[in-house]
């Protein structure tokens, strides 16, 4: 089942100097950290002036949809899956 969630979260990075790629490494929610085992897809899109990265990722057996705003740099953990059906 798909939940939108709509809440701010700490999410730690890794960032390659060399390939210039930025990785989730866990997300921090509601007072549980969430290893991030897989990251699937990743895009970006602009809203006015503000650009958001958009990364699908795997924690467990949960399925996360994080919105990195780089204006301000904060992350957006706007759903979480369970991978059943509603």
């Amino acid at each position: 089942m798909i939940q939108r969630i709509s809440e701010p979260v700490s999410v730690s990075v890794t960032f390659n100097h060399r390939s210039h790629e930025t990785k989730p490494v866990s997300i921090h929610w509601a007072g549980r950290v969430y290893p991030v085992e897989r990251i699937g897809l990743r895009h970006s899109y602009r809203d006015g002036i503000s650009r958001h990265h958009v990364f699908s990722v795997v924690g467990g057996s949960l399925f996360f949809r994080l919105n990195l705003n780089a204006e301000n740099l904060s992350w957006t953990l706007e759903e979480v899956s369970d991978g059943l059906p509603d």
